[in-house]
């Protein structure tokens, strides 16, 4: 079962329901599959609930279901086994739960059947604070999946526009006025207008040449959750050349819009050309609207083989150009009194507003935290 692909595999557990006497039909599994689809193929909850809300029609088949996904899934055999034990050590001693509600919900003797699946992610605080650098294929796998389900919450800036409110500290005088009008020349409540607010774009500049190797994805990563966050998110990657990516992030599942970015960028683990990269954005994308107001994100560790009087150039020109720069360097770590020690982070610094880290998923949060904040 382990060799099959997950639609395989979901195919095959739609004929075992159909064996065990529920009408399943071929529309009912493809249903199935486009719910497990939109959800997390690995977690075992999704596919019971996306399996309980599409395949199941009637109450009396909750039971056949149930026995046949313990059996399917958990491998228990026994109709009525309390519980599947896991061979596996525990470092943390925790396990993950399933619990599959009981299809008789009067039968208060048995409210909910647990069913303990294995080790549960307990390490995930730990890792938050492990740089990337230094967590193994397995640790980076489960960040991902964190950084996949992250939201993040966009800028906002106040227009010159306004909107009616509630309260305030701007009368509204001409609501008012046509208010009192309407009355007869009876004055009636205070009325108050607020600005608009408007999401600040932000661009992320991402760059995945061979030192960055080993934070590139990760911030690949954390640039497909802010494209979901807003329409106003711009990506582009550099080595020794930029290019943008934005529409190849327009992809819901983490993995494709990963795989689609990879295949666009010709210029992955290569050299670094900062200041031709940032140059030839300024010049293709900044002056005409990108980074206007925007807050410009670049993420690079500053290892430049490049010009440095063109890099100091397209950074005074896209600072004038931005609300804010912010400079994410994997090697400030969690030092407050980082200094600049690279040539071209040196030249850039006299242009950069703010300097984060970006080196653990702890940094990045806290990024995500401070990114509302800087409007």
């Amino acid at each position: 079962m382990a060799e099959l692909a997950v639609s395989d595999l979901l195919v095959e557990f739609g004929h075992e329901l159909r064996e065990a006497g529920m009408a399943i039909g071929s529309g009912d599994v493809v249903t199935y599959c486009t719910a497990v689809a939109a959800l997390d193929p690995t977690d075992l909850v999704d596919l019971y609930w996306a399996g309980r809300t599409t395949l199941v029609t009637r109450r009396d088949q909750i039971t056949v279901y149930d026995r046949v996904f313990r059996h399917f899934f958990l491998g228990e055999d026994a109709p009525g086994a309390d519980v599947l034990q896991t061979p596996t050590d525990s470092v943390s001693g925790r396990e993950a739960v399933l619990q599959i509600p009981d299809s008789e919900p009067g039968d208060e003797s048995s409210e909910e059947d647990e069913a303990q699946l294995g080790l549960v992610a307990s390490g995930s605080e730990v890792w938050r604070n492990k740089a990337f650098s230094a967590c193994t294929p397995e640790e980076l796998a489960a960040l991902r999946r964190i950084m996949a389900r992250t939201r993040l919450r966009p800028p906002q800036r106040r227009t010159r526009r306004s909107a009616p409110t509630r309260s305030g500290r701007r009368l509204d005088a001409r609501r008012m006025a046509r208010e009192t009008m309407r009355m007869h020349g009876e004055p009636g409540d205070l009325l108050w207008l607020r600005r608009k607010l408007r999401i600040r774009p932000v661009v992320l500049i991402l760059d995945v040449s061979g030192s960055m190797s080993d934070y590139s994805r990760n911030l690949l990563q954390f640039a497909h959750s802010a494209r979901r966050a807003s329409d106003r998110v711009e990506v582009f990657c550099f080595g020794t050349r930029l290019t943008r990516i934005t529409k190849a992030l327009d992809r819901r599942r983490a993995d494709d819009a990963m795989a689609r970015a990879a295949d666009e960028v010709f210029d992955w683990d290569g050299g670094t050309r900062i200041g031709d990269s940032l140059d030839e954005f300024v010049r293709r994308w900044g002056r005409r609207g990108t980074s206007r107001g925007a807050i410009v994100v670049i993420c690079s560790d500053g290892l430049d083989r490049g010009d440095p009087a063109v890099l100091a150039g397209a950074m005074e020109r896209l600072h004038r150009l931005s609300h804010r720069v912010v400079w994410m360097n994997p090697h400030k770590g969690d030092d407050p009194e980082f200094r600049p020690t690279s040539l071209a982070m040196m030249v850039a610094a006299p242009h950069i507003d703010i300097i984060v880290s970006g080196h653990n998923l702890r940094s990045l949060e806290e990024f995500a935290t401070m990114l509302p904040e800087l409007r």
